[in-house]
């Protein structure tokens, strides 16, 4: 059975799966960027079995993931892809999920990560692909194995927060950030009730792997080359910085106030149901 970690890109998605690595595939909570591996990137050529043609992902989605049900094993594997079918094809199944993880980030702050990690050459340009229903990631050309529908930040985030019939934990990057100990702890009692663990939370695994997951470790570890997630540039082939601003992203100071007006109006229903300041 699968337990999604999912998110829109650059929510949050990465400092949760590094937190769970430490926790539950290490034996003292240390972080070990090596680790990361244990929490795949769904959909993915070595779960799909084959490279397969563009357009043709859904095909596989419900057959990749029924091989999870057969040893009886809880997985967590990791995407960006909003909750949605193609036809009769859907995303995931109560068959094959047992439940839900989601990190949602301010979009106001989502959208200036989002610009540096895909080295987009304006906000408005950015504010434009958060918007598109029909945004999609693929890992290279001719491989569309690790096709992802992402679809609008708006989509994406309703989609698996709303109507549907999983449990669910929605995690709020903001409150990772402000009280680490209380949301990971909340983190941990969810996974351990789907997965039917010992309730009890391993004190000083829990400090280490918050500590070692922290934004300054996870960046000195980009820094000195262990963390291998980063990406290059389209355009200039240069390593984009994986870990751009952390905790000092902060829309408030750094976006225009003509674009945070049209971002308050587009997202007003989200920001309102979140609890996020709008002024």
């Amino acid at each position: 059975m699968i337990i999604w970690i999912a998110s829109y890109p650059k929510s949050g998605n990465t400092w949760v799966r590094a937190f769970l690595t430490a926790y539950y595939f290490t034996e003292d909570g240390i972080f070990d960027p090596k680790k990361l591996r244990e929490i795949q990137d769904y959909p993915n050529s070595r779960i799909i079995g084959k490279i397969i043609e563009k357009n043709n992902i859904y095909l596989y989605w419900n057959k990749s993931q029924e091989k999870f049900i057969q040893d009886k094993k809880i997985r967590f594997l990791k995407t960006h892809n909003a909750l949605l079918s193609v036809g009769k094809y859907y995303f995931t199944t109560p068959k094959t999920t047992c439940g839900i993880l989601y990190i949602v980030r301010d979009p106001r702050n989502v959208i200036t990560s989002l610009k540096n990690h895909m080295d987009l050459k304006s906000y408005d340009e950015t504010f434009e692909l958060m918007k598109n229903k029909n945004m999609t990631l693929t890992n290279k050309e001719n491989d569309y194995s690790r096709t992802q529908y992402v679809s609008s930040w708006e989509i994406n985030y309703t989609s698996w927060c709303k109507m549907n019939p999983f449990k669910k934990l929605i995690i709020k990057y903001e409150d990772m950030l402000r009280d680490p100990e209380k949301t990971f702890r909340k983190i941990i009692l969810f996974i351990n009730l789907l997965s039917n663990q010992e309730k009890n939370i391993v004190e000083k695994k829990l400090r280490n792997a918050i500590l070692t997951t922290n934004f300054e470790n996870m960046k000195k570890s980009e820094i000195d080359g262990r963390f291998k997630e980063n990406v290059s540039s389209p355009t200039s082939k240069n390593k984009i910085n994986f870990f751009h601003l952390g905790p000092n992203n902060n829309w408030s100071k750094i976006l225009n106030k003509e674009l945070v007006n049209e971002m308050n109006l587009h997202y007003k229903d989200s920001l309102k149901d979140l609890n996020y300041e709008i002024n």
